[in-house]
């Protein structure tokens, strides 16, 4: 889905297909005919954003063969689907039974990730509709911060100056800008919006800026108004936001909102929690949260990173930081500064919940919910709906 934006620019909308498993190229298109086709006819539209999720193998397998990612990108149009962007976090074994720490493997030390990214980056310049000049990919924020040394981060800044150069290669070759967006997350090398201003500003800002995960700000008790403030005044631009809800317990004291809580301890994903402070503290994993209160203080709100549905609370007495991704989205699309253009929905948690949906329908209708959620959160401030362009036949 598209809207314009008072500043005259296109914001496209869609979800992240990270949330489900397929690693292989029949698997996306068996998927995506499954799960995003049926999002669409819910949502009434002719076209619906996807942010592909693309494994290491069919990303490096795409990048080798041009022909066939446009044969990708007719049949993305073929079903009224449409990429701007690509979530290139997870390398692969995203659905494993165990995850957890994993997912930061490789991390941005290792020539393997700096491929894989740049894999993405030229499937990326061949996928997107002949109307749009930039794409977008999100990927981690250099690693995980343990064990994290001075040598790592040398190397790190090395793939990335080296990463520049290719995307500047892309962009001369192609006329298509690819902006990589280093995603801060609790835990990592780059953990809030502060240390992505530190650490992000000397990048090239044609095509580096950061991946804004409103879960991941609201985990780190952020103030969405100050975190835009922080990053405009360091110059590290917003590529791309990830519309996603934490969980919260505003009693961990509480034998009740224990007990919730543990409901949403699980083997496959990591969800980091944290206490509210100045500055928040807290551990790597709710299950290690609830494990006795010297692990933790149960003195003050909690928050975990369990990306929880955009739409709907959890069962009380928890409840969702909706109000912090209402407060995001206000601030990210202003009237008086440019807006961010790349929104993606972001629960890929859907499977791990309490009560996970019981059939295929279920999961898209509850995805189609989270982005009609938004869609009306973008109406009410003040965007409006766009209609698809006519189609138009790129030359290969």
């Amino acid at each position: 889905m598209r809207f314009r934006h008072g500043s005259g620019e296109d914001v496209h909308l869609g979800y992240c297909t990270n949330v489900h498993p397929a690693e292989d190229l029949a698997g996306i298109l068996d998927q995506l005919d499954t799960y995003a086709v049926s999002v669409r006819e819910q949502l009434a539209v002719d076209r619906l954003g996807v942010g592909l999720w693309l494994a290491q193998p069919v990303a490096a397998a795409l990048a080798g063969d041009p022909g066939a990612t446009l044969r990708l990108r007719t049949e993305l149009g073929l079903r009224g689907l449409e990429v701007v962007t690509l979530n290139g976090f997870p390398y692969q074994g995203f659905h494993q039974p165990v995850v957890k720490h994993a997912v930061y493997r490789p991390d941005w030390s290792s020539r393997l990730r700096l491929e894989y990214t740049v894999d993405l980056a030229r499937v990326l310049a061949l996928l997107l509709p002949d109307d749009v000049t930039t794409g977008s990919i999100s990927t981690l924020p250099f690693g995980w911060r343990a064990d994290w040394t001075a040598d790592r981060h040398v190397r790190s800044l090395r793939h990335l100056e080296e990463l520049g150069r290719g995307l500047k290669d892309i962009r001369h070759g192609s006329g298509r800008t690819i902006r990589v967006a280093l995603e801060p997350e609790p835990g990592c090398v780059v953990e809030t919006t502060g240390e992505a201003a530190d650490h992000l500003s000397h990048l090239d800002p044609d095509h580096f800026g950061i991946c804004l995960d409103v879960c991941h700000l609201a985990v780190a008790f952020e103030d969405p108004h100050e975190a835009l403030r922080k990053l405009d005044r360091a110059g590290v631009s917003i590529v791309k936001a990830q519309l996603s809800c934490a969980l919260h317990a505003e009693r961990p004291a509480d034998l009740d909102v224990l007990q919730a809580l543990a409901a949403f301890t699980e083997p496959r994903f990591l969800h980091q929690t944290r206490r509210a402070g100045a500055p928040p503290t807290g551990v790597d994993d709710l299950s290690q949260a609830l494990a006795g209160p010297l692990a933790m203080n149960r003195d003050a709100p909690w928050r975990s990173h369990f990306h929880v549905p955009l739409h709907a609370d959890p069962e009380p007495p928890l409840t969702s930081t909706r109000p912090v991704l209402r407060q995001a989205l206000a601030a990210l699309l202003a009237a008086d500064r440019p807006g961010t253009t790349h929104l993606d929905v972001e629960t890929y948690t859907w499977s791990v919940l309490p009560t996970p949906p019981r059939t295929a329908r279920e999961l898209a209708a509850g995805i189609a919910a989270e982005l009609d959620w938004t869609r009306r959160e973008l109406l009410t401030l003040g965007l409006t709906e766009q209609a698809p362009p006519s189609a138009v036949k790129r030359s290969s």
